[in-house]
Parts: C-alpha cells; structure tokens; sequence
C-alpha cells in the first residue's frame, strides 16, 4: 500500500528502501519534511527512527528503596562500633572500601559503582522525606514542583513515543499509606502528560486491547471526533488542563502498542530466577527491559519494607541479599547489552536509619547521616565520597542535600541543572534551586 504523503515511506510496508537512514533523517530534519513526520503518525511509527532514538537517548533507572535503607548494612558500614550491629562488613573491589557483609556481589562489583556516603537532609518522617527527596526542594504552597520522574520524562523523552516517558512500578499500584505514592499530582506545573504510568502487582497491563464488537476504523474515528472537540475547546477556553488530557488520551493509545513490552512471562525464565521471585526484583529486570525499548525513565518502588522500627537485623538478613542480588544482576545486564553508559541507576530511600538500636530491636529515621548509589550515565566509576564520623552519628566531610543530589543527576544526563521553568504568570522557579552544585566528585567529566 502506497503511503498518502509522497516522499513519505509507508510505516506498515517492511521492504529495505523504506528503511529511514540515520543521516537522510538528520539532513530532513532541520527542513519542513521532518515537520511532515510528525503530522504522519508520529516519527515512532517509523522503526528506523525508533531504534535509532532508543539506541542513543540517555534514560534513568530509579531504585526508590521506601521507607528508608540503612546505611550500617549497607554502603556505610561501622565494624568494631557499638553502632554496626551483629554484621561484618567485607571488602570490595576498591581497595580500603568496605560494605556490609550481605552485600557480596555489589562488592564484587564496587568499582562500577559511585557511593554518597554524606547526605544530609532534614526531613524525618516518610511524607515529607519522599516529596523532599523526590521533587528536590522542600515545598512552596500553593506551588507544586513536578517530581524527578516528571522532569526527566519531559527532558528526555518524545511525547511521541508510544512507551510511557515515565513508569513507576509498584507492587501496590494502588498506594501505599503514604499519598505520594497514591495518585498524586507528580507532574506538577509540568501538566499530566508528564505524570507517571503505574502498574504493578500481575506485571502486565491490562484492559488495553480494543474490543472485539469494535472495528479499527471506528475505533480511530472515535478517537479522532474527541481530538477534535477536546482541541477545539482547549483553543477557545485556553485550557492548560484540556491540553493534559488530550495528551492522555495519546498516551493511552500508545500503551495499546506497547503493552506486549509489560509482560514479564514474555521474557526469558532464566532472567526472571536471578532476579528473584519477589515484587522488587521482577519489577527491576522489568525496568531494564522497558529501558533496554525507549523508557526514559522508570522508577522502581518496593512497597515500605525498609522501615525497619521493629526486628531490624532479622528484617534486614532478608532485605540487604536481595537489594544485592537486583543490583548486581541489573549493572552487569545494562554493561553486557551496552547500555550502562547510556543509563543513570540509583538506588535510594527518603533518608537512612539511626546509629542505635531501639527498645523493639529496630532503627529509627534517620536524615542527619545515610547513603546512596549511582552508576552508569554521566557517573564515574569506583568512587565513594563523604564520610561520617565512627559511629555515623553525623557527617565527618562533604555533606550534600537534595538540591546537590539534583544537581548530580541533571548534570550526569546532560541536563541543565539551573535553567528556569517556563510558567507563565508564576514565580520563577529553576530545576535546581539556589544553584546548589552538583557532586562533582562522582561525575565522569567536572
């Protein structure tokens, strides 16, 4: 079938010559054609542009371990100390850098991986430790600032791709007891077309297949009259809100494309056992597979599991091994298929854990003294900076709060940390408020 718009190739015609050659496209588009792509049923109905865009945009992977890690089992271990508790700490791959004693294969792999031993932030509690460490200021009413997500989904993806710009899975796609992670305004003054996609719990997404009693061509038409009229009214109220949800609607119609690409019985078994049979690592190696197809960001959450007030060791000898495992498994999974260079990882809570035990045996929120990690995109490799002191009550060198953290991953995606939001008739407002600076400790290129 011969394409309606000369020149163009037709997407559903699969011959050599209607492939899209990379240079040929980068000539047309700074030309009126590439404008007529974009009115021809996106430039991702295209497979050539498709796979040269997924091969090449930088993406995120965000590990959001909920209810806040501890340090002391983890990246920050205190052996000797009356603070360590029963565990060892082992070395790594970086000489003189220790971790704790249940994370043997993330030592393995130290030298791939930077570490933020320092963060210092001053929120305690789960509400307000999420909202700090996801939108990377503290509040601003009646303001709200979109969230790292949003952000990252409106810099580095195409509101004409059909994957989501921005999935968040979740083993409660419902919520948590926490309204951050209930349908919230994540986008913020971003609008809804940058708000996250969350599924989780059967790992596929459903109810995205067109009825049976309901033709293609109607299906379309349909879509097409409510285009109209959703425009027709976004154009004469001046709607920023009919805007959003006509992008929600494109959005939806690109999930009924991609959907194949949510269906982890779709992927290999062998992968699905080194991930693990539990929420959090079948969610991660999901992630890696909607990254490895053009999501530019994904954020993985584990529920509250972290928020260890009670039996704290006995917690943690179930939640430290598998955190290891998921992170070992999705590093090594990201270099093999060269995408770490491409993709920024981090995995992180809301704040860490006290230095001392409680009267239930568990460690309480911390925000005075924890620790993080990233890799891949942007990052240098083998690096751990900051220091607490030898019971890591508190901070010895290089503090940094959410504005610096921020900062650190704008820059490692090759973002501008400091550009202004554009929002009319409100106050300004940048990314990175305050020009706090990046970790420039851990950044491939300062």
């Amino acid at each position: 079938m011969s394409s309606p718009l000369s020149g163009l190739p037709d997407p559903n015609c699969g011959g050599v010559d209607h492939r899209l050659h990379r240079r040929k496209f980068l000539q047309g588009a700074a030309v009126a054609g590439a404008m007529s792509l974009l009115s021809y049923g996106g430039l991702f109905s295209l497979p050539a542009f498709a796979e040269e865009a997924k091969r090449k945009q930088k993406r995120c992977i965000l590990l959001w371990l909920c209810g806040a890690p501890s340090q002391f089992e983890t990246w920050d271990p205190k052996p000797g100390r009356p603070t360590a508790g029963p565990f060892r700490s082992i070395p790594t791959s970086l000489p003189g850098i220790h971790f704790g004693e249940l994370m043997p294969r993330c030592a393995s792999i130290a030298h791939k991986l930077a570490i933020v031993r320092s963060m210092k932030t001053n929120q305690s509690e789960h509400l307000q430790g999420i909202e700090l460490l996801n939108r990377g200021a503290g509040p601003r009413p009646p303001f709200i600032r979109p969230t790292l997500g949003s952000v990252l989904a409106q810099q580095l993806g195409h509101l004409d791709s059909p994957i989501p710009n921005f999935v968040l899975l979740d083993p409660c796609p419902e919520g948590n007891e926490y309204k951050e992670f209930k349908a919230g305004n994540w986008a913020g003054w971003l609008g809804a077309e940058y708000g996250p996609v969350r599924v989780g719990g059967d790992y596929r997404i459903e109810n995205v297949s067109r009825t049976a009693d309901l033709a293609a061509e109607d299906h379309e038409s349909r879509n097409a009259l409510r285009r109209f009229l959703t425009k027709k009214f976004e154009n004469d109220r001046r709607s920023a809100a009919a805007s959003s949800q006509n992008a929600v609607f494109d959005r939806v119609k690109g999930l009924m494309s991609c959907a194949h690409l949510f269906d982890l019985d779709k992927l290999p078994a062998t992968d699905r056992e080194r991930y693990g049979p539990a929420a959090f690592g079948l969610h991660a190696l999901l992630a890696r597979h909607l990254a490895e197809n053009g999501a530019p960001f994904v954020m993985v959450s584990n529920g509250m599991p972290w928020d260890s007030h009670v039996f704290h060791n006995e917690i943690y000898q179930l939640l430290v091994p598998e955190l290891d495992r998921v992170l070992f498994h999705l590093i090594e999974d990201l270099e093999r298929r060269g995408m770490l260079d491409d993709t920024l990882v981090i995995a992180m809570g809301e704040f860490g854990r006290t230095p001392w035990i409680n009267q239930a045996r568990g460690r309480d929120h911390y925000p005075n003294a924890w620790s993080l990690m990233m890799a891949g995109a942007g990052i240098k490799r083998g690096v751990v900076v900051g220091s607490t002191d030898e019971d890591g009550v508190d901070v010895a060198s290089q503090p940094f709060n959410e504005k610096n953290l921020f900062a650190t991953i704008f820059t490692a995606l090759g973002i501008d940390p400091y550009a202004a939001y554009d929002i009319p008739d409100l106050p300004t407002f940048h990314r990175v408020e305050e020009k706090a600076a990046p970790i420039r400790e851990i950044l491939a290129t300062s």
